[in-house]
């Protein structure tokens, strides 16, 4: 009866359009309050629950994200890559996904890769010849690249409840991140010939240098950051932090870019989007709580063994659930809500757990541009003061390629694990 009322207010709010993580939170705290637990032990959850050195690495990223956004280094990386190969056939296109590549190894975040690249990129390919939706799409499309390819902050949190090495997640995502990326890359390549899309003019090799050298700060942060990981040099958490000095130094005595105007603007930016992703887990956990005490996992991986089903059967099902998930909710909150249920069943089906988590990535990136919740949608919208239904136009033929990277990496698990084993 309880879980029954949860449901209906949970999703009675969100129907309403309230915040996920004040629906989660109320709806949670309303059946656990029915159960009988007090409101002082809900509080104490919820902070116990943030109060965690791993999840710490969140606001890090996504600060040193935005510092990279805002204080010069993402458009000295677009002009870099531009140099190089702006002049080919669908360049700019191709520029656009491997600046978001690149950019997505430093942020963990989709629409902050979105924002970065967007604003600079689409009015340029557009300038070039290229159709606004497609411009539009590409960059929604590309941006979700900032989740999967490492650091990612969904792979942060699926560590934290999963209670599994951050640093392998990472390790796990490099792959398929890539993979993803190529195909993308692939497809501007294709999609430049049959519409005719051209590339800027050439600049000459003497010319290319001076962008390079230009860029060089921001290319070698990625590499600097994803090497004192891996080598273990330094916790993801340490190395978030790390990547917030580096990117305050370049901005501030490199390019010269960065004013106390735009420093204050940006921390002030970085505190609510850290806000808003530390309420959904305060209030994911505080769900979770409720369905260990019903004893909803428990119950749910009892089903799927009486049920027989096998693991095929079970990611074909999940998958189902991801999307239409997806489509209503934010990554943070169906990390929060669904991984407690699953993570019994892994073992049961002999699913390993890092391979899951780049399933379930993948899957959020599809969401990332699906409607009406799609929020990579939103901001390219924002971007270009265009209707999100434009933007929605331009992502559909983007959907058949993340489907197949999908099937391919949930087929063929050594892509997640090879470089892990």
């Amino acid at each position: 009866m309880e879980t029954l009322i949860l449901l209906i207010l949970l999703f009675g709010l969100a129907f309403l359009r309230v915040p996920i993580a004040i629906s989660l939170g109320v709806s949670s705290v309303v059946a656990l309050w029915m159960v009988g637990f007090s409101i002082d032990t809900v509080i104490q959850k919820m902070f116990t629950g943030v109060n965690s050195t791993t999840l710490m690495a969140i606001p890090g990223f996504v600060f040193a994200g935005l510092l990279m956004a805002k204080g010069g280094i993402s458009r000295h990386l677009i002009n870099c890559i531009k140099a190089w190969i702006g002049h080919t056939r669908g360049g700019l296109a191709v520029v656009t996904v491997v600046t978001c590549m690149i950019f997505a190894a430093i942020s963990g975040s989709s629409p902050a890769t979105a924002a970065a690249i967007g604003a600079i990129m689409i009015p340029m390919m557009i300038e070039a010849g290229y159709e606004r939706k497609y411009a539009m799409g590409l960059v929604a499309s590309a941006g979700t690249l900032g989740i999967l390819i490492p650091p990612s902050i969904p792979l942060i949190l699926y560590g934290s409840v999963a209670e599994e090495s951050t640093g392998k997640l990472f390790t796990a995502g490099i792959i398929p991140g890539l993979l993803l990326g190529g195909v993308l890359i692939i497809s501007a390549i294709l999609m430049a010939y049959r519409k005719g899309y051209g590339g800027m003019e050439k600049v000459p090799l003497a010319d290319r240098w001076r962008p390079t050298l230009k860029a060089i700060w921001g290319l070698l942060m990625p590499i600097a950051i994803l090497w004192s990981i891996y080598e273990g040099v330094v916790t993801p958490t340490e190395a978030s932090f790390v990547a917030v000095l580096y990117a305050i130094i370049v901005s501030t005595l490199v390019y010269r870019e960065m004013s106390w105007k735009k420093f204050k603007f940006i921390t002030l930016d970085s505190v609510n989007t850290t806000s808003m992703i530390f309420l959904i887990i305060a209030s994911a956990l505080v769900f979770g709580m409720f369905l260990t005490t019903e004893q909803v996992p428990q119950t749910f991986a009892q089903w799927v063994s009486d049920s027989g089903l096998s693991k095929w059967s079970f990611l074909i099902i999940v998958n189902i659930l991801f999307f239409i998930l997806g489509m209503f909710l934010e990554p943070t909150a169906i990390i929060l809500i669904t991984l407690p249920i699953f993570l019994p069943i892994l073992g049961a089906l002999d699913i390993n757990v890092y391979h899951f988590a780049i399933i379930m990535v993948i899957n959020m990136e599809l969401g990332m541009i699906t409607p009406p919740v799609g929020l990579n949608l939103f901001v390219v919208s924002g971007i270009m003061k265009e209707k999100v239904e434009n933007v929605i136009r331009g992502v559909i033929p983007f959907f058949g390629l993340f489907i197949l990277v999908l099937i391919i990496v949930m087929i063929f698990p050594q892509i997640a694990l090879f470089l892990i084993e």
